[in-house]
């Protein structure tokens, strides 16, 4: 075979991040891209739980390598055969998308490996002034390493720019309805609503609240008022709070402050969290992982912004369904900006019906669709 056959032959490019839930999800932009440049499914090195059930059955995913988080790889189980991989991936392309203190951590990971450096590009750790972060991963994805030749693999046509998740299976549809059936919420509007975030989970919580380090902590009253705000426009719904783990005893506390039969609980596992996602009747999130799965299985959905600009970190929906952004740079830098009339009105339009006024006559919904000023 002459050597130009071989570099132009199909290649199952490497894509290496390190990251939260929420940016393996939107890196599958960058997979759904490199898979049509290369001609075959990527391999993920990940680093996380979440990403198994992140990409289950995605077509653009031909393998996912996870890391453990915490033991070095030549100790962590499957650290030798990761290692083994890699040297027999020759001579496939590396895009390392981390650009923190997780890249030491990465680069360990290609020297042990013996990869050829030329093999790998990795992404600039600057993002350009109010660039997208979906758009930063796809104009990664238009270089080359100096090992290939670009011009044996020339660029995709137009690739959708948001994260390409895979569907909910079957069965989890039908998991899903018996759950519902179970629990007599078959037929009824769910509103999911996600309050936490990666702080709220940490172990150090506790000092984040103290400190006031957390930007994306709405204050508590204000979720209590909505709703009571959302049962009033919306009785027969079930507000459905949605959280890890860590967040169960943060999210029952909220649910017997508000007093509403309307209000539960539920500590999900991924794969159960987009099927729900895939059958509720809309969203309010803090901008957090769950919002881009809902944003990505076309879900309609209110995002509040901390101290990230939406600019950069804005959900995009699968779909064209509406996602409505509140707060964030240059705006505002703490949720606690946002007022609970701004989320209301959000919400409202998301439901495709007028806000009801204090008096009951129906109102317009101006700001509905537009950021929290100061």
């Amino acid at each position: 075979m002459a050597a130009e056959e071989l570099r132009a032959a199909p290649l199952s490019p490497i894509v290496i991040r390190l990251g939260s839930f929420g940016d393996m999800l939107k890196l599958s932009a960058l997979l759904h891209f490199l898979h049509r440049r290369y001609g075959r499914p990527c391999v993920v090195v990940g680093c996380g739980p979440w990403n198994q059930p992140v990409y289950l059955d995605n077509p653009d995913v031909a393998r996912v390598w996870v890391l453990h988080r915490y033991l070095p790889l030549l100790l962590a189980p499957g650290g030798w055969r990761l290692l083994a991989a890699l040297r027999r991936s020759r001579p496939a392309p590396v895009y390392v998308c981390d650009d923190d203190k997780r890249l030491r951590r990465v680069r360990r990971v290609l020297r042990l490996s013996g990869i050829d450096p030329r093999r790998c590009v990795f992404i600039e750790k600057t993002p350009r002034e109010g660039e997208h972060h979906v758009d930063r991963l796809l104009r990664f994805g238009q270089q080359t390493p100096a090992a290939l030749r670009a011009d044996s693999y020339p660029l995709p046509g137009a690739i959708p720019a948001y994260a390409h998740l895979a569907r909910v299976r079957d069965g989890e549809r039908a998991a899903l309805a018996a759950w519902l059936a179970a629990r007599g919420w078959s037929g009824r509007p769910l509103i999911l609503v996600q309050p936490g975030n990666r702080r709220t989970m940490s172990t150090r919580r506790a000092r984040h609240r103290r400190l006031k380090r957390d930007d994306k902590a709405w204050p508590a009253p204000r979720w209590i008022e909505l709703f009571h705000r959302i049962h009033a426009r919306l009785p027969q719904a079930r507000i459905v709070l949605c959280g890890a783990r860590q967040e169960v005893p943060m999210l029952q506390q909220l649910r017997a402050a508000a007093q509403l039969d309307a209000v539960v609980v539920e500590s999900l596992g991924l794969r159960a969290l987009f099927a729900l996602c895939e059958a509720a009747h809309s969203m309010i999130s803090i901008d957090t992982g769950p919002a881009h799965a809902a944003a990505a299985l076309g879900l309609p959905l209110v995002v509040l912004f901390g101290g990230q600009p939406q600019g950069r970190w804005l959900p995009r929906s699968s779909a064209g369904t509406p996602v409505v952004a509140l707060g964030g740079p240059p705006l505002s830098s703490h949720v606690e900006r946002i007022p609970v009339e701004a989320v209301f009105e959000a919400w409202c339009s998301l439901a495709g019906a007028p806000r009801l006024s204090c008096d009951g006559a129906p109102d317009a919904l101006p700001a509905a669709q537009r950021a929290l000023g100061p």
